[in-house]
């Protein structure tokens, strides 16, 4: 295996002395308790293996900020005392080790059900999306347009849901504004048909986003906090963006006015080239000096080039740490991964 001293060795981001430029991706596994939302001693367990081994940074699964934001069962909260004094032994156990450890704060918005939720999901506008409820297998229902006040309460409940992440102890956030959850609702055209501040051109649409990352520096300092953006859709495959740069332009726009210093920009594959002849990362990257983390199918290789070309700062590996616990120490070692198996690895919190 070719040498990984870039990728291995320790850095400082900003606030946070990490052990090397690995990092835990966020990945949903379901295996909170779904009655209230808590965090298991099975997931302390599983967090704290990582951590153990000696993952530099692991970005928690998607932790939901309010009830309306759960869209399948067995996703963790922040929002009551109980789902943050469970969030605390994580924590703990990952500080024990001398890990560091960041709650992703998730709204799923219209991709949920009032089966999972007991009220019709909320979003910016009353377009349903086409398929399935995960899990539940039910197709998603027609949301209910928010309201002002619906999102004034939505950006209250992210501010609660970061101070309680400090609360639990957790060395930063990850507010995930990608994929086609509430966040990324707001922002996409075909999602938000709002003709108030909160819709129209892109600055309108971006407006939503912007709120929370001012609300939530009133917890939590913006050096510990990450964004993670995207393109893509998980429930609209096709879609891009029709003004690449000048949607992308926006982006960064807002994260220099509101301080924001790390970016979490997520892709299906690292490598597949976006715009011209630059992947999605290196597109950011001629326009951002920040922080940037590397995500998209990695191969450590790959990371490890990109992190030495300064494309990246940070690389993230999903599905490897399923399969591999130990995924650093085989890095290390350059012994053979166990190859990622659904069938297999996802049944099982290990």
């Amino acid at each position: 295996m070719r040498n990984m001293s870039t990728l291995l060795s320790p850095v400082t981001i900003n606030e946070w002395h990490l052990r090397n430029r690995l990092v835990m991706a966020p990945l949903t596994r379901g295996f909170a308790n779904d009655q209230d939302g808590t965090a298991t001693e099975e997931m302390v367990a599983y967090y704290e293996r990582r951590a153990r081994d000696g993952v530099g940074l692991i970005i928690t699964e998607g932790i939901n900020p309010s009830l309306a934001g759960k869209g399948t069962y067995g996703i963790p909260g922040l929002y009551t005392a109980e789902q943050t004094a469970s969030w605390k032994k994580v924590t703990n156990a990952v500080h024990k080790h001398g890990g560091n450890i960041i709650a992703q704060l998730w709204h799923v918005g219209r991709l949920s059900h009032s089966d999972l939720i007991g009220t019709p999901p909320l979003a910016p506008s009353e377009i349903p999306a086409q398929g399935r409820v995960h899990k539940l297998h039910k197709p998603y229902q027609i949301p209910q347009a928010m309201s002002v006040q619906d999102i004034r309460a939505t950006i209250q409940q992210f501010q609660t849901a970061a101070r309680n992440a400090v609360l639990a102890g957790f060395d930063g956030i990850e507010l995930h504004a990608a994929h086609g959850y509430l966040i990324d609702q707001f922002i996409n055209e075909k999602t938000n048909h709002r003709t108030d501040e909160y819709g129209g051109d892109i600055q309108g649409r971006l407006r939503f986003l912007k709120e929370i990352i001012i609300a939530v520096q009133k917890e939590i300092s913006v050096d510990r906090i990450s964004i993670r953006f995207s393109e893509k859709k998980d429930d609209d495959p096709s879609y891009v963006w029709s003004d690449k740069a000048g949607v992308l332009n926006a982006y960064l726009n807002l994260f220099r006015e509101t301080g924001i210093t790390i970016l979490h920009p997520s892709t299906d594959r690292y490598t597949t080239v976006w715009d011209g002849e630059h992947n999605f990362h290196e597109a950011i990257r001629q326009q951002w000096d920040g922080i940037i983390i590397g995500v998209g199918e990695l191969e450590a290789t790959t990371a490890e080039q990109a992190v030495q070309d300064r494309s990246i700062d940070l690389a993230a590996f999903g599905r490897p740490f399923i399969a591999n616990p130990d995924l650093v120490q085989k890095l290390r070692s350059g012994q053979q991964l166990v190859e990622y198996d659904a069938n297999a690895h996802l049944t099982v919190l290990v």
